[in-house]
């Protein structure tokens, strides 16, 4: 789970105590930077919506048009002979187009971002990377910022594996008209 999600989660757990029994609790008095008396079921509000904020702003989910535009603009579309509807098509199934995508794999490693790109190869997660491949922080591929997780789907397919590296890929894209992919969106 990502950090804004654990903290909003550990908020909403104490929040819910916090307003489902006001009678049971004793409220704290402190004074904020204005000199304002608040009490901390304020304070514990407040942080939850600041926190909420902070998680979906740094989320995104594409919907598939807007995303096969964002794949052209960025030099994706026959990059190493790779058409658009194939990274449209491989996304589609690894992430359902949503920046803030993990997934724990049986072998221990885990899949971060849009392209579900692995820690044992190609980022360092400070808990299993091998490899580093693309030389990046797993993180940076939880953002809205596609620009790293793009750059790095570049590196990956520059292996003797391709677009095949990904299972998602090799599962529901490959020998497949992937025309639907691009269908209705002026591409």
């Amino acid at each position: 789970m990502n950090p804004p999600l654990l903290a909003i989660c550990f908020y909403v757990t104490h929040a819910q105590v916090l307003l489902s029994e006001p009678r049971q609790l004793r409220l704290r008095k402190f004074s904020n930077s204005s000199g304002q008396i608040q009490t901390s079921r304020d304070t514990m509000i407040k942080s939850l919506l600041f926190l909420l904020l902070v998680a979906v702003a740094n989320a995104k989910r594409f919907q598939r048009c807007e995303w096969a535009h964002k794949l052209k603009d960025s030099g994706m579309d026959g990059y190493r002979n790779i058409s658009l509807a194939d990274w449209v098509c491989l996304t589609k199934w690894e992430s359902g187009y949503d920046t803030m995508k993990t997934h724990h794999n049986n072998d221990g490693s885990t899949d971060f971002g849009i392209f579900q790109i692995n820690n044992r190869w190609w980022c360092n997660d400070k808990i299993m990377s091998f490899r580093n491949g693309c030389q990046i922080n797993c993180k940076d591929l939880l953002s809205d910022d596609v620009t790293v997780a793009i750059n790095c789907a570049k590196r990956v397919v520059k292996d003797p594996q391709g677009i095949a590296a990904w299972y998602g890929w090799r599962s529901h894209c490959q020998g497949r008209d992937l025309a639907p992919y691009l269908d209705g969106c002026g591409l």
